[in-house]
């Protein structure tokens, strides 16, 4: 596997330990961040692997999941978590405080959804 791609992967598990870090601190927004960017990473280093070329330099990640022909379910949570790429980040795209938006219960549930889809990317990559 090339230096590049394996960097990806490792930063995409190394954002969902952060991911599962910020939960356990109750920081429930930068969990849902980090398992959006865990998702994002995992994403692109199996598009590199797989088209050989870098990965388009995109944050939608049900976009990524079609170019990469994922399964339906799977393409769904791509679509849920592309929005916290931003939502997160931005109380002016969010409407609000992003820290106010997310609660432990959907943190949980974003944290869950990124690590199916990431093992299921993983066994792809092997």
């Amino acid at each position: 596997m090339r230096p590049e791609i394996a960097n990806w992967i490792k930063q995409a598990a190394a954002d969902m330990k952060t991911a599962k870090d910020c939960l356990s601190a109750g920081n429930h927004y930068a969990c849902a961040f980090f398992a959006q960017q865990t998702v994002e990473k995992a994403l692109k280093a199996l598009f590199m692997l797989r088209f050989k070329s870098p990965p388009p330099k995109i944050h939608n990640l049900l976009r990524l999941a079609e170019k990469l022909r994922l399964p339906k379910d799977l393409q769904r949570i791509a679509a849920d978590l592309t929005p916290d790429a931003t939502i997160t980040r931005y109380p002016d795209i969010a409407g609000a405080m992003p820290a106010e938006l997310y609660d432990k219960t959907k943190a949980q549930e974003k944290l869950k959804s990124a690590d199916r889809l990431l093992k299921w990317l993983f066994k792809q990559m092997r």
